[in-house]
């Protein structure tokens, strides 16, 4: 029979298959280009960070409606804009189109992707790879499609942050499956490094702020509790007490980041930017 220090070694595999399924259901609620869309200054200053060359071919793994995807596309990259979300992707679609950029778009799993091995000169994702749940299976696809000399170029919100306070908020009320990791952690340096190190011959990450601007606090959680997918479930998810235990909660989250003084909101949002070159 084995003793307890024996079964202590063995740990719950998260059943990722099923999470990602749920997680597909969540982030095709609600309409996330419109949450998204706001973040458009992120993927120009990616794409301004990753610096590639006119022409470069460069993927966007987790794309959403395509923030990174539409600042490379304007750069005269060759961009590859791919998400498991048809929705999101056909709505990167239409902005592409609006635009005059010429985009290739494809549906793909951020932990599977369908390229084959050194494919792409550059590799971006803004807050989009960082929800996969197995995160370093999604971590090593980054590493394998991008070229020896290439560039893989990120957007994580911190942990400390507005929005990893916030999915720590929704953790609280609606507990995530068990053994599965915080996406958060794609937003701190000591795990960027523990992924990417050894595949980097330069590694580079630098805190940035993006200002979360709206017109109250009411309209943020509104807007997020009808368009942005976790919250959305979340609130789905819980009875009418849950729900204002929840609203009440939120309310709080963004009092304590709340930087305006006329009654509106405006939010500091931490977020890691990464730049790895891989070897």
């Amino acid at each position: 029979m084995e003793s307890m220090n024996d079964m202590s070694e063995f740990t719950t595999q998260p059943d990722y298959d099923g999470i990602k399924s749920k997680q597909l259901v969540a982030w095709a609620s609600g309409d996330y280009a419109r949450i998204g869309v706001t973040l458009q200054i992120v993927g120009e200053q990616l794409a301004e960070a990753v610096d590639f060359s006119p022409n470069a071919n460069v993927l966007d793994v987790a794309a959403g409606n395509g923030n990174a995807t539409l600042a490379c596309a304007r750069r005269w990259a060759r961009v590859t804009s791919t998400d498991y979300v048809a929705q999101l992707l056909d709505k990167g679609r239409e902005r592409a189109e609006a635009d005059g950029l010429d985009v290739t778009f494809q549906t793909s799993d951020a932990e599977n992707l369908s390229f084959g091995d050194n494919s792409f000169d550059a590799v971006v994702s803004t807050f989009g790879v960082m929800f996969a749940p197995n995160q370093a299976k999604a971590a090593s696809e980054l590493v394998r499609v991008c070229r020896s000399g290439g560039k893989i170029g990120l957007a994580n919100w911190t942990p400390e942050g507005f929005i990893g306070q916030l999915f720590k908020t929704l953790g609280r009320h609606l507990p995530p499956p068990e053994g599965l990791k915080s996406p958060a952690l794609w937003g701190t340096e000591d795990w960027i490094e523990q992924h990417f190190a050894a595949a980097s011959s330069n590694l580079q990450f630098t805190k940035r702020t993006f200002m979360f601007r709206y017109p109250s606090p009411d309209f943020f959680i509104d807007l997020f509790r009808t368009y942005y997918g976790p919250v959305h479930k979340a609130f789905l998810a819980l009875d009418g007490d849950g729900q204002r235990a929840l609203n009440s909660d939120l309310q709080d989250l963004v009092e304590q980041f709340n930087t305006a003084t006329d009654g509106s909101m405006r939010v500091p949002g931490e977020y890691g930017e990464i730049v790895i070159t891989v070897k």
